[in-house]
């Protein structure tokens, strides 16, 4: 068996036929043999442009396209830089500055955007690239001087602030993780993909890459249906969907509107989840709404390309308990450790950090912030590269890794140390209560928590948390939302609720 060195082998040697249906959207659909002919009509444009090993800009909206838009950077030997229309245009500029772009690909929707935005790169529409005249020589050529080692794409972080964080993923690692997660999740030649995540994040590589190596089929769900959990299970059963890779805020809003107990999602044999915790009572009630569909909860930060270790959640959990984030994929090793480099015994907390082949490149053109999170692992004795995710984890008793919460996360207060995720937990325990976030203001040293909630009023839930939790983890605020404001891959927009906070608290001040 020949190695595989470069991912667009997954599409040349897809057993799926030519006519097959490959991505979907809200307006298009490609099959894979429009995949592969765009991909290298666009490699072939970018060839005659000399561009080679650079970053380039995919500005588009989501769709098809978009997907092979990404091929056609990969075939010309470049590694593609995803953006999308949801980012504001300042973000945008900022990414555009960091990876110098020689050229940014848009459709008629964002090249409209480009041009009111001043953007001072060269445009091109993909409408006209897409038919380009392919130079199967010149293709040829460029794979002949690629390896598994050189990027494939650039990612930038959601939610940051100040100078943005590229993400640079290989070959090597991108394929290494698809290899491990489609064994996990059982793709095969039936899998159709329902896909949740932007494209500009790395969570869509669960569905990308795996729909051509098996020659399956993914549908780009549009995101307006999951404000209507009902219409969004009628979306699943009317396509067939049958395979789900969710971030567990999106399956935990399902589950807490009483969508479930209108339809069933029936189509669906496999769900797994991640990014954020799953409240225990919407797990379960997933999993009393599909009892024969296998879960699986994924971990895994976006520098060590996707996720990083899985666990099979097949039974009901209770109330109190938490689910494992599980075991490391092949050739990958997770190591917990302590604030003096050593592992800590079983049960203790450990910085979780991450060895293996899956490991990204680092930050593009950070050389300092890459060194500081991709470290020596101290434990080894010859050059060994671990990346310090900045999650606290344990060991169980029983060989399962549990999540504890994020390193900054951690907070001081009233001489105690606490975990905020501590407080989110035992809240959303809390009947009537379908989702909880707890911020820190250190200006003030206060706890806020913000929460949706069916059924219970504000002094119900004040009362609840009195009666359960330590005088010194009180929350000083507490507010009830209508909808939980989360960043563009689904986590808690834990930013913007401080902000959010500290708005209201000036404006009062004002008053």
């Amino acid at each position: 068996m020949t190695m595989m060195i470069n991912v667009l082998e997954y599409l040349e040697q897809s057993p799926a036929d030519a006519t097959k249906p490959a991505f979907i959207g809200e307006k298009s659909s490609l099959n894979f043999g429009e995949l592969s002919q765009i991909g290298q009509s666009i490699g072939s444009f970018l060839n005659t442009r000399g561009i080679f090993r650079s970053p380039v800009a995919v500005f588009m909206e989501k769709s098809p396209q978009m997907v092979a838009a990404f091929f056609g950077v990969a075939y010309g030997g470049n590694y593609y830089v995803p953006m999308d229309a949801e980012m504001p245009a300042f973000r945008l500029k900022q990414i555009l500055e960091t990876c110098d772009t020689p050229l940014i690909i848009c459709d008629d929707t964002t090249a409209k955007l480009a041009t009111e935005w001043n953007l001072p790169y060269p445009i091109v529409n993909f409408a006209e690239i897409s038919a380009h005249p392919i130079n199967k020589n010149a293709l040829a050529e460029i794979r002949l001087r690629t390896t598994e080692a050189d990027p494939l794409y650039v990612v930038f972080t959601s939610g940051s602030t100040g100078t943005p964080k590229g993400v640079v993923a290989s070959h090597r690692s991108v394929i290494d993780y698809i290899e491990n997660l489609s064994t996990v999740l059982g793709v095969g030649a039936d899998t159709v993909f329902g896909n949740q995540s932007p494209l500009y994040l790395d969570a869509c590589l669960k569905e990308l890459y795996p729909t051509l190596k098996f020659g399956a089929t993914t549908y780009l769900i549009p995101k307006s249906l999951f404000m209507f959990p009902v219409k969004l299970i009628e979306y699943i059963n009317q396509h067939g969907i049958n395979t789900i890779c969710w971030v567990a805020s999106a399956l935990g809003l399902v589950a807490g509107l009483g969508a479930l107990d209108k339809n069933v999602p029936h189509t669906l044999h496999t769900v797994a989840f991640g990014s954020e915790a799953f409240p225990i009572k919407h797990f379960n009630r997933w999993r009393e709404t599909l009892p024969d569909a296998k879960f699986i909860h994924l971990y895994g930060p976006t520098e060590a390309t996707g996720m990083s270790t899985y666990y099979n959640a097949n039974r009901a959990f209770a109330i109190d308990e938490s689910i494992p984030i599980g075991r490391p994929f092949p050739n990958t090793e997770v190591v917990l450790l302590d604030d003096d480099g050593k592992t800590p015994p079983q049960g203790q907390p450990g910085e979780i950090c991450i060895r293996g082949a899956g490991l990204s490149l680092g930050y593009f053109g950070d050389t300092e912030r890459t060194q500081a999170a991709f470290v020596q692992n101290p434990q080894s004795a010859f050059p060994d590269r671990i990346y310090k995710t900045g999650d606290l984890g344990y060991l169980g008793a029983d060989g399962e890794l549990y999540f504890i919460s994020r390193k900054d996360h951690q907070i001081k207060h009233m001489g105690h140390r606490i975990e905020l995720a501590e407080i989110e937990w035992l809240a959303a325990k809390c009947d009537g209560i379908e989702m909880a976030c707890a911020v820190f203001d250190n200006t003030e040293s206060k706890i806020v928590l913000y929460y949706l909630a069916q059924n219970i009023e504000k002094a119900g839930v004040l009362a609840y948390l009195k009666a359960n939790l330590p005088r010194y983890m009180m929350p000083q605020a507490v507010y009830q939302l209508d909808e939980m404001p989360l960043t563009p891959g689904g986590k808690f927009d834990r930013q913007g609720l401080l902000q959010r906070y500290r708005n209201e608290r000036e404006l009062k001040r004002k008053v």
